[in-house]
């Protein structure tokens, strides 16, 4: 019996293995899918105004949108999503640019025309008020809806934002002022392995199929993300001057060895805003949400929670360190 049950296993990651290279995106689907049923989330599409948005849902309660950050998609959110579903109704697009979403040379891609389109998908999908998260450049979309749509937002969730002086104050981006490299553009498939290494502490483990179809993807991108870089990092106003509008009780959540944008941000931004509040994550880089789900996801139910009690939910800057 038991010789047998080895035979099959055995068979069975031959088969894989197999498949793993013949068919990598075929099985690079396959993974995919099989985190999102973890989750409990499922693909749909929906079309807000001229554009489609690819997206994921799942869950009930009350409505929580998830905005991906520079290069990523819709899919950085399904890892901590498993523990965000069973409280609430989860909604993660692919901004225009990025995952699954069209590419249109022809459209501008700053802050404020994603922070639109954001606002259009959630009026199309008909969610009304929202908790709104966002990761790095989804940060910063998430900060300019909130100052634009303030009566949209019932709490804002910042991973590793960018949008402050001081957040894009690293070496990386000083790189790619003097010289116009940058790691999160990968010009060839062989370059993702560095942007993995750059964006998280520990990079991810991805199946091999997963990893090649990203890099694929990545590198025919090269050309309109280092022009989107460009208007989100350069063209975009920052919101140092603008962080008291922000009204929403946010949460900032930052991982101590980010290397895409400067961890001392942090403290300031959230002594920035009206109803700040600070979880600092040792040892984590630039993707609380994947390389620490179960953690970053209980720290954001505790401050949802505490939201209900109003002495706390006033609170400024608390400082929580693990």
């Amino acid at each position: 019996m038991l010789s047998a049950l080895v035979s099959i296993l055995a068979g069975s990651a031959v088969l894989v293995a197999l498949l793993e290279w013949l068919r990598p995106a075929a099985m690079a689907h396959f993974w995919l899918g099989l985190e999102r049923r973890r989750a409990r989330l499922t693909p749909r599409v929906v079309r807000a105004g001229d554009l489609e948005f690819p997206y994921l849902e799942g869950g009930r309660g009350e409505p929580l949108v998830l905005v991906h950050g520079f290069g990523g998609d819709k899919d950085n959110f399904t890892r901590i999503a498993r523990y965000l579903t069973p409280h609430f109704h989860v909604v993660i697009p692919d901004l225009p640019g990025f995952g699954d979403a069209g590419r249109d040379a022809g459209r501008p891609y700053h802050v404020a025309a994603q922070a639109e389109r954001l606002h259009a998908l959630i009026a199309a999908l008909g969610l009304g008020p929202v908790h709104l998260g966002g990761n790095s450049m989804g940060g910063f979309i998430a900060c300019e809806f909130a100052l634009r749509f303030p009566g949209d937002v019932l709490s804002l969730w910042l991973l590793d934002p960018a949008g402050t002086q001081l957040a894009h104050a690293t070496p990386l981006i000083a790189h790619y002022l003097e010289t116009g490299e940058l790691p999160l553009l990968v010009r060839r498939e062989s370059d993702y392995g560095r942007l993995l290494r750059v964006v998280a502490h520990r990079a991810p483990l991805l199946p091999p199929s997963l990893r090649r179809t990203l890099a694929r993807r990545a590198a025919a991108d090269f050309p309109l993300h280092g022009r989107i870089f460009r208007e989100i990092g350069l063209e975009s106003p920052l919101l140092d001057d603008r962080l008291d509008g922000i009204a929403a009780p946010t949460l900032v959540v930052w991982g101590d060895r980010d290397q895409v944008l400067n961890p001392a941000a942090a403290g300031p931004l959230a002594a920035g805003l009206r109803r700040g509040r600070l979880v600092r994550m040792p040892e984590t880089g630039h993707l609380p949400m994947i390389e620490r789900p179960r953690t970053t996801a209980r720290d954001y139910l505790a401050f949802v929670a505490s939201l209900a009690t109003p002495s706390r939910a006033s609170t400024s800057a608390t400082v929580t360190k693990r």
